[in-house]
C-alpha cells in the first residue's frame, strides 16, 4: 500500500468519526436518574427524648422584645430595642423572663411560637436575683405552664437542655450538661445570687430568661448570663436555681418587688479583713435607728481606726464573706430574729438581730 492510499484511508477515518460524532451528540441524554432515599429506621431513645422535650416545652417558650425610650439627658438621641427569652409561668399570663432583659424598658412585646405578637407590662423586677414578671395584655390562646421541678437534687453530670432566641433566632434548642453547682453570680444590684447552676449547655446572647431543663422537660433554671471573652457561647452559662424562681416569682406577682432582708449594717471588703488576718465579716458602721444598731452591734472607731464587730456565725453557721450572711437572712425571713456570733475585742458573744426589709428604705 503506497503513502497515497494511506493517506485517503486516514481521510475516510477522520471523516467517519466525525459523523460519529455528531451522531452521539444529537442522541437526546439518557444520564442516571435521581437516587432513591434510603429508609433511616427509628430514632434513637436519645433523640426520641430531645424531640419530645422541645415538642411539649417549646410553645411555652416566647421571645420577649423591649423598646428603650431616649434619654433626654444622653447625647444618644434615639432609643434602642434588645431581645431576650421568656417563660410562660402560669394560665393567668405571667412571663418569667431575666431584669436585665426588660431594664429601662419603656414598652415590651411578647412572640409566641405560634407567630402571634403581644403588648406586655411589667408587674415587677426583682435586680437582686436578675428575675422579671411581666403580664400578657391580650392573646388568642395562651400555651400551657411549664412543669417545675428541682434546683436542690440536681446532680453535676445530668443532663441539661436550654430552649431560647439567641441573636434573635427563635425556638433553638441546645443540650449539654451541667458542671457545676453552688456558683454564686453578681447582679447589678451588687448583690450576689447563690447556688446557680453552671452548665456547659449553648447559652448565648438572646438565650437570657430562657428555661434551663431537665431530661424530662422540667423547668430547673432560668438562664442568665455566660462567661465569654468574646460574648459567644464557651461552654460556661449561668442559670438561677428554680427554687429561687419559684420563691421569688409569686413575690413580684403579688407586691411587684421582693423583701431584702436585713439588719441594717455596712461591712469591710473581704479583702480588707483577709489582709489584717480578720475571721469573718468586719462590721463598718450600723444604720442609724436600724436592727443592728439598737443590738449594740459596733462598728469600727473611726478616730481610732479599732475594730468593733467581727461577725463569725448567723444561728451557727460560719460566714466569711457578706453573700454568706445576705444567704442565711433570705432563709430565715423578715420579721423574724437571727443570732449572730461576733468577734469583739478579742471575746466571742451572740447577739440577737431582728431582720427587718432593708429594701424599702432604699
Amino acid at each position: 500500500m503506497n503513502r497515497r492510499t494511506v493517506l485517503v484511508l486516514a481521510v475516510i477515518a477522520a471523516i467517519l468519526l466525525i459523523f460519529a460524532a455528531g451522531s452521539i451528540r444529537q442522541a437526546p441524554w439518557s444520564g442516571p436518574a435521581a437516587r432513591a432515599v434510603a429508609e433511616r429506621g427509628a430514632l434513637s431513645d436519645a433523640e426520641k427524648a430531645n424531640v419530645e422535650i422541645f415538642e411539649k416545652v417549646s410553645p411555652s417558650v416566647v421571645q420577649v422584645v423591649t423598646q428603650t425610650a431616649a434619654n433626654p439627658l444622653s447625647e444618644e438621641q434615639e432609643g434602642g430595642a434588645a431581645s431576650g427569652t421568656g417563660i410562660v409561668w402560669d394560665n393567668d399570663g405571667h412571663v418569667v423572663t431575666n431584669n436585665h432583659v426588660v431594664q429601662n424598658a419603656s414598652q415590651v412585646a411578647i412572640r409566641f411560637a405560634s407567630g402571634e405578637a403581644v403588648r406586655a407590662e411589667i408587674v415587677g423586677t426583682a435586680p437582686n436575683y436578675d428575675l422579671a414578671v411581666l403580664r400578657i395584655r391580650s392573646a388568642r390562646k395562651l400555651p400551657p405552664s411549664l412543669a417545675l421541678g428541682s434546683s436542690a437534687d440536681l446532680k453535676v453530670g445530668q443532663f441539661a437542655y436550654a430552649i431560647g432566641n439567641p441573636f434573635g433566632l427563635d425556638q433553638s434548642m441546645s443540650s449539654g450538661i451541667i458542671s457545676a453547682l453552688k456558683r454564686r453570680l453578681p447582679t447589678s444590684s451588687g448583690r450576689e445570687i447563690s447556688n446557680v447552676i453552671q452548665t456547659d449547655t449553648a447559652i448565648n446572647p438572646g438565650n437570657s430568661g430562657g428555661p434551663l431543663l431537665d431530661s424530662a422537660g422540667r423547668l430547673i433554671g432560668v438562664t442568665t448570663a455566660i462567661l465569654s471573652p468574646s460574648g459567644s457561647n464557651a461552654g460556661i452559662g449561668f442559670a438561677i436555681p428554680v427554687d429561687i424562681v419559684n420563691r421569688v416569682v409569686p413575690e413580684l406577682i403579688r407586691n411587684g418587688r421582693v423583701p431584702t432582708p436585713g439588719i441594717g449594717i455596712v461591712t469591710a471588703n473581704e479583702a480588707v479583713a483577709t489582709r489584717i488576718g480578720a475571721e469573718g465579716l468586719i462590721v463598718v458602721r450600723t444604720t442609724p435607728g436600724s436592727p443592728a444598731e439598737r443590738a449594740g452591734i459596733r462598728g469600727v472607731d473611726m478616730s481610732t481606726g479599732e475594730l468593733g464587730d467581727v461577725i463569725t456565725a448567723v444561728d451557727g453557721k460560719p460566714v466569711h464573706r457578706l453573700s454568706d450572711l445576705a444567704d442565711q437572712l433570705e432563709q430565715i425571713g423578715v420579721g423574724k430574729k437571727v443570732r449572730l456570733s461576733v468577734n469583739r475585742d478579742g471575746s466571742a458573744r451572740d447577739v440577737e438581730v431582728a431582720i427587718v426589709d432593708i429594701g424599702r428604705a432604699q
